[in-house]
């Protein structure tokens, strides 16, 4: 297929080279400042990042940002700050715009005090005009007419949908090429029909972690169909797993596992550590998600949806610092697949777990330029994916070869 290899290595694996360096994390300072312009135009420039519960040594959402963060403040001396996230969050979004932050990164998932208040106070946003808040995988600041509600916030968006279907379809034609693809001493693969199963494990019921399940399952049911209209995948999914509690993760997916599942996808923070610690006891896969995983448990984790926060980070930062931020002020943002924000891994970790002979490095280049195909459809519009960050709903009855138990 023309252009394979440019648009694998652009698209397919979409991961940006990022430092792994990161800021201390603290409390934000109690002291206020005047605030800056909210184009960045005083002299005492100051940018926050709020983390989300996983925390910012999740190796992925949050450490991925705080990397753009860095880079940032490395590249134009800005002074920053990373906080952990707390209890009291609307408390520490106030604290930190009261002392003179004035672009303020939220990675919480949590958007009823920036947006509507909370407590009989004010919204955030309105409290703070001169602040621009930019939050993460959901655009709640628009109004039943679609209108920004307030012209200082920025709803940032990963087309994660897309790469999900990608892992999805990437599952299905590694599972059904198993025998092929690996070596039986070395992992325990369900066969036949009694290992069409698939596993999601969600940090919460919400539409940012949806967003990656839709799309997943899409994937496999594609994948699936393409097989023929008797081919059927069970989805397994579950939607409470936290962020942080890495024994639940291991024992929901031990739970899939010996249901039959080959593969399990996590978007959970470091309850996918777990997961992918499981996948290697029993031989057999994981996915992760954020940033690139791969190598953690290298062989047993076939790739990592990537979300790379740290583009976003960067791109609003430096407009914030070159007095531009106003062009970006009150919109959603998307990066899609061609963005280089979010893709899968190039794969080559799992890649190198494949059997060394003739048969397998066959079929294993049959599925990548199969993957890209499908890349390319994404991306010119021809396959459309269900996504749950803009109110869009999975439409179970398009799930033809999926059954959810």
């Amino acid at each position: 297929m023309k252009g394979t290899k440019k648009f694998l290595s652009a698209v397919l694996a979409g991961l940006l080279t990022v430092s792994l360096a990161f800021t201390g994390c603290s409390s934000p300072a109690s002291s206020s400042s005047a605030p800056a312009s909210g184009d960045g135009q005083a002299a005492n420039q100051k940018i926050a990042l709020l983390c989300s519960a996983a925390g910012a040594n999740d190796n992925g959402y949050n450490q991925t940002a705080i990397n753009g963060l860095n880079q940032l403040k490395d590249q134009t001396g800005a002074e920053v700050k990373v906080v952990e996230s707390t209890t009291d969050y609307p408390g520490t979004l106030k604290t930190l715009a009261q002392s003179g932050y004035n672009l303020i990164f939220s990675l919480e998932y949590d958007f009823t005090a920036l947006i509507e208040g909370v407590g009989g106070e004010k919204p955030l946003a309105e409290q703070f005009p001169d602040t621009t808040f930019v939050v993460f995988n959901a655009n709640p600041n628009v109004n039943e007419q679609g209108e920004a509600i307030h012209k200082n916030v920025i709803s940032v968006m990963f087309n994660v949908n897309e790469a999900s279907f990608l892992a999805g379809v990437l599952s299905v034609q590694v599972n059904e090429n198993a025998p092929v693809l690996f070596d039986t001493a070395k992992y325990s693969f369900t066969p036949g029909a009694e290992g069409r199963k698939v596993g999601f494990i969600g940090g919460t019921q919400s539409a940012g972690i949806e967003v990656f399940s839709f799309g997943f399952a899409e994937g496999v049911n594609y994948a699936a169909k393409e097989l023929g209209n008797d081919v059927s995948y069970t989805f397994y999914s579950t939607y409470d797993a936290g962020f942080v509690d890495t024994a639940k993760g291991a024992t929901t997916a031990g739970t899939y596992y010996s249901e039959g599942a080959n593969i399990v996808y996590t978007v959970a923070g470091s309850v996918g550590d777990g997961v992918d610690a499981k996948a290697k006891e029993v031989k057999k896969l994981s996915i992760q998600v954020d940033a690139n995983k791969d190598v953690s448990q290298a062989g047993y984790i076939l790739t990592s949806v990537l979300k790379n926060t740290n583009v976003p980070v960067y791109e609003l930062g430096k407009q914030y610092l070159d007095g531009k931020l106003s062009e970006s002020a009150g919109k959603e943002i998307s990066y899609n697949l061609s963005s280089g924000a979010t893709g899968i891994t190039d794969l080559a970790t799992i890649e190198a777990a494949i059997k060394n002979d003739d048969a397998a490095k066959a079929k294993w280049a049959e599925i990548k330029e199969h993957l890209n195909g499908v890349a390319e459809q994404i991306n010119n519009g021809s396959i459309k994916v269900t996504n749950a960050q803009i109110g869009e709903k999975l439409d179970v009855k398009t799930l033809s070869n999926v059954k959810l138990p």
